[in-house]
C-alpha cells in the first residue's frame, strides 16, 4: 500500500480505466451500484462454459469441498448443542451480512472478506453477526447469550492445503457492566465452563486445555485471582495462564482465551472481550464476550 492506500494491483487496473471512474462509482447510490454490478456479473456469466464450472471447481478453493466426514461433524455438532446452557440462544445465521459488519467493529481488512454485488458480505466470523443481533435484542432486554454453529469463508489464503471456509461454533455474550470487574469475571466463567465440558466429552483424549490471557487490565487480574479461577479448578481440562500471548491484542480488550489440543500445541478456539456491542448500541457500558470452536478441528483432530 502507498500513501493513496491501494495495493499495486489495485492501482493497475484503476489506472486502466478512464479517469475518474473510481470516484463516479464510489459516488453511485447503493442501488445504481448494485444496479450496475449485477449487469457485469450476468455478462461474464454468460459467458460460462460447464467445463469452466469444472476447472474451477477443481481449482478454486473456495469452492472446493471440505475435507470432513459431514456426518460426524453434524453428530459433533449436535452434542455441543446439547451441552449448552438453556438460557443461550441458538440464532441459524443467514450466509450474508450487511456489507462492513466485521470491518466496521473489529480491526479487520474488507479484503480478507469476501463481498457481494447485492451490499452484503459473506458471514466470515459469526461472532460479529452475533454482536449486531445481541446489540439489537439488549435494546429491548436483559443481558443476552447466543450462539450459532456456522460455515465461515475467509479470502486470506491460510497456506497450502488449507481450506478457505471452515465451520465454527460461537458464542456471544453482552451485559451491562455492574463495576469491579464482576460481569465480566461472571461472563468468563459461563464461557470457559461451558468449553470445559464441550472439550472433556468430545476431545478428551487429545490432552485439550483452557488458556487466559490477562491484557493489562489490573481490575481483571483480580476477578482472575478472586473469581474466575477458583469456579474453574479442578476438572480434567486445565486453565493455563498465557501471559506471552501477542496475537490478538489490539481485537480484544481486558482479557484473551484459546482453546487448545494436545496440551496447547493444537489452537481449536479463540476469545476474548470485544467493545462491540458497546460500539454498535452507542453505550460504553456494555460489555461483550465472544469465543468459538472450530468443530472440524475436533472431528479430524
Amino acid at each position: 500500500m502507498d500513501g493513496d492506500g491501494l495495493s499495486g494491483a489495485e492501482r493497475r487496473v484503476w489506472t486502466a480505466l478512464p479517469a475518474g471512474t473510481r470516484a463516479a462509482l464510489a459516488g453511485l447510490p447503493a442501488a445504481d451500484l448494485r444496479t450496475l454490478l449485477l449487469t457485469v456479473a450476468r455478462d461474464r456469466a454468460a459467458t460460462v462454459r460447464p467445463a469452466d464450472v469444472v476447472r474451477r471447481w477443481r481449482e478454486d478453493r473456495f469452492v472446493r469441498p471440505a475435507d470432513v466426514d459431514p456426518r460426524a461433524l453434524a453428530r459433533l455438532e449436535a452434542r455441543v448443542w446439547d451441552l449448552l446452557p438453556a438460557d443461550v440462544a441458538g440464532v441459524e445465521l443467514s450466509p450474508v451480512a450487511p456489507l462492513g459488519t466485521c470491518a466496521a467493529v473489529a480491526p479487520v481488512s474488507q479484503n480478507r472478506i469476501v463481498g457481494t454485488t447485492r451490499g452484503t458480505e459473506v458471514v466470515s466470523d459469526p461472532t460479529n453477526a452475533l454482536a449486531v443481533e445481541a446489540a439489537v435484542r439488549r435494546r429491548r432486554a436483559g443481558e443476552v447469550h447466543l450462539a450459532a454453529a456456522h460455515r465461515v469463508l475467509r479470502a486470506q489464503d491460510f497456506g497450502p492445503g488449507a481450506g478457505a471456509h471452515f465451520r465454527l461454533f460461537t458464542l456471544v455474550s453482552s451485559a451491562r457492566n455492574t463495576g469491579s470487574g464482576r460481569t465480566e469475571a461472571r461472563l468468563l466463567v459461563r464461557h470457559l465452563t461451558f468449553w470445559r465440558s464441550v472439550l472433556t466429552e468430545l476431545a478428551g483424549p487429545a490432552t485439550p486445555a483452557l488458556h487466559v490471557t490477562l491484557l493489562d487490565d489490573p481490575v481483571l487480574a483480580d476477578r482472575l485471582a478472586d473469581t474466575v479461577r477458583p469456579a474453574l479448578a479442578g476438572g480434567a481440562v486445565p486453565l493455563r495462564d498465557e501471559p506471552e500471548r501477542e496475537r490478538g491484542r489490539g481485537y480484544y480488550v481486558g482479557v484473551a482465551l484459546r482453546l487448545t489440543l494436545a496440551g496447547g500445541d493444537r489452537e481449536v478456539g479463540d476469545g476474548g472481550f470485544t467493545d462491540w456491542t458497546a460500539r454498535l448500541t452507542g453505550d460504553a457500558k456494555e460489555r461483550c464476550l465472544i469465543s468459538c470452536l472450530a468443530t472440524e478441528r475436533l472431528v479430524s483432530p
